[in-house]
């Protein structure tokens, strides 16, 4: 797990994500406690619960993308999720307890891609020798002559059988030869044929995948795979090809299964992250618990096990959730947090509500962040041979659009910006393949020249602005 300090996450989230230091800061929190708990005696270390969080703020002011960072910099499982996807038990539709199945599978993946990392070394030595193997097969072993007496037979003699010839080692000097070269790629377009597993999907699997197998934690294709012999299949390839091949074959061999399993599961029930996303959508209304309420009700009792501590069954084995920290978001602008069910409102002791987007701050955000929307559209239309500059007027120009047309209808945050940029370079997107002009600078007047018509037509900046 990470050892950054608070001031050190929020620096690194200030890299990506414009203002919300207030959200920030307690995600920072949560995140160095998951730490100071791993260092706690283990007898108080099961004692300390995740302070789960509720982010309360418009679309597109930075809450799943806090999360999502936050996830990158402690290299934990992490999973986001729609409340509102999720149905009560008896009903047709998921269960919450797929999340908790999905963040399994990914910290799977995650401890698989790092033993693959740690065993690429091995596993390249391995696949050499098997290349070397296939251009150069190995001379099959002679026989060592044995003396056979026949003492009561006059005319056997005693005599021993005649030496075989001595092994002048040049069957060794070519091995060498050819291991050389291929460690220089010299040989690497040579094709040569060579035999692989089979790794194709049987196609009744196929029907039973899709049709919500696996939330019973149950893989149907790889209990069958396992009963079904092992099939292999010749490929003609280069040997480059092959390298790779027999690479992945030799993985597959080398990881052991059980310790990875073992590894997900201990680093999903001690550092993963759920981002529980419109959880606004599954709060009542306060109508008295009649009609869609009490489906969202449904919903909440479901999640509140799982939040409050549980053990979830996945085809890993059981997981505990008692130590998944929870971060729940929701706009909250048609329900409020206390039409949540109290005891769920009681496992998010910790709130935060994050503050709309104006003029300033997304003038911040098409400057400074590391992946801008700026960066973005100069590195794409690069790719052309076009250089674009915008002026510092066209930037603040851009930035007022945005926090007009949020006010004048839906307030969707930054996302309003990925819009109005897309209309504002559209024609030279267009025109960039075919294009003589390799340097574009494009300034307030460009701007207001070519969304004019869109923003001063307020029934059509309603619909495409």
């Amino acid at each position: 797990m990470s050892a950054l300090t608070p001031r050190q996450i929020v620096e690194e989230l200030d890299t990506y994500i414009i203002g919300q230091d207030d959200a920030k800061r307690k995600v920072a929190i949560a995140l160095r406690n998951r730490w100071r708990r791993q260092h706690l005696p283990e007898e108080l270390r099961d004692e300390v619960a995740p302070k789960n969080i509720i982010m309360i703020g418009p679309t597109g002011v930075g809450k799943t993308e806090i999360a999502r960072r936050l996830a990158k910099l402690a290299d934990a499982p992490f999973i986001k999720v729609e409340a509102s996807k999720f149905t009560e038990v008896g009903y047709v539709g998921r269960d919450c307890e797929s999340m908790i199945r999905e963040l399994t599978e990914v910290g799977v993946a995650l401890v698989r891609a790092e033993m693959d990392i740690e065993l690429a070394e091995k596993a390249h030595g391995v696949a050499e020798m098997r290349l070397l193997d296939l251009l150069l097969p190995p001379q099959p072993q002679r026989p060592k002559p044995t003396r056979v007496y026949t003492p009561a037979d006059p005319n056997a003699g005693d005599e021993a059988p005649a030496p075989a010839p001595q092994d002048n080692g040049g069957e060794a000097r070519v091995r060498e030869l050819l291991l050389s070269k291929l460690r220089k790629g010299e040989l690497d377009e040579r094709e040569i044929e060579v035999e692989v597993r089979d790794t194709g999907n049987i196609p009744m699997m196929q029907v039973f995948s899709n049709s919500g197998m696996e939330e019973m934690g149950v893989n149907m294709q790889e209990m069958f795979g396992k009963l079904l012999p092992q099939k292999t299949k010749r490929r003609r390839v280069t040997v480059n090809e092959a390298r790779e091949l027999l690479e992945q074959e030799a993985l597959q061999d080398l990881v052991d299964m059980d310790e990875v399993v073992s590894r997900a599961i201990e680093r999903t029930e001690n550092s993963g992250i759920v981002f529980l996303d419109e959880i606004d959508k599954i709060a009542g209304r306060g109508s008295g618990g009649h009609g869609p309420d009490v489906s969202r009700e449904g919903v909440q009792r479901d999640i509140l096990p799982i939040v409050e501590g549980s053990t979830v069954t996945t085809k890993y084995g059981t997981v505990r959730t008692d130590h998944i920290l929870f971060i729940a978001a929701g706009a909250f602008h048609m329900s409020k947090v206390s039409d949540l069910i109290p005891e769920l409102q009681g496992r998010f002791p910790t709130r935060v509500e994050l503050t709309s987007l104006d003029a300033e701050d997304f003038v911040r955000i098409l400057r400074e962040p590391k992946n801008s929307l700026i960066r973005q559209y100069e590195a794409l239309l690069a790719t052309e041979g076009i250089t674009v500059r915008f002026t510092g007027e066209a930037i603040d120009r851009i930035a007022e659009m945005a926090q007009r047309v949020n006010e004048e209808s839906e307030n969707i945050g930054a996302r309003r910006l990925h819009t109005i940029m897309e209309y504002l370079l559209e024609e030279i997107s267009f025109d960039a393949p075919d294009s003589e002009v390799t340097d574009i600078q494009i300034d307030a007047g460009d701007v207001e020249r070519r969304l004019a018509d869109l923003s001063e037509n307020q029934d059509l900046s309603k619909y495409i602005l």
